[in-house]
């Protein structure tokens, strides 16, 4: 019989588990934020499924840094149409 492997989601909360004892170390405000980065790393569980060659944290990690450029691309547009209309 073939082998089964874990979804992404499956990977992703074990992933998440293994993390717990480093969150609870964290300051409350330090804790908040890992949360939000796991957040941003679940908006791409589909696309990981398609990244079986990587590992699954690496795929994680991209799926946060990802979203996190996306804020900064947004902040960048922001503040461009803010000097434009100083202008």
């Amino acid at each position: 019989m073939g082998r089964t492997l874990p979804s992404a989601t499956q990977v992703f909360l074990q992933e998440q588990d293994s993390f717990a004892r480093f969150r609870r170390a964290l300051r409350r405000s330090d804790q908040l934020a890992l949360d939000d980065l796991f957040t941003s790393a679940r908006q791409h569980l589909a696309a990981a499924q398609y990244a079986s060659h990587a590992l699954p944290f690496e795929v994680f990690l991209l799926s946060m840094l990802l979203e996190e450029h996306k804020e900064v691309m947004r902040l960048r547009q922001q503040v461009d149409e803010l000097i434009s209309r100083q202008k």
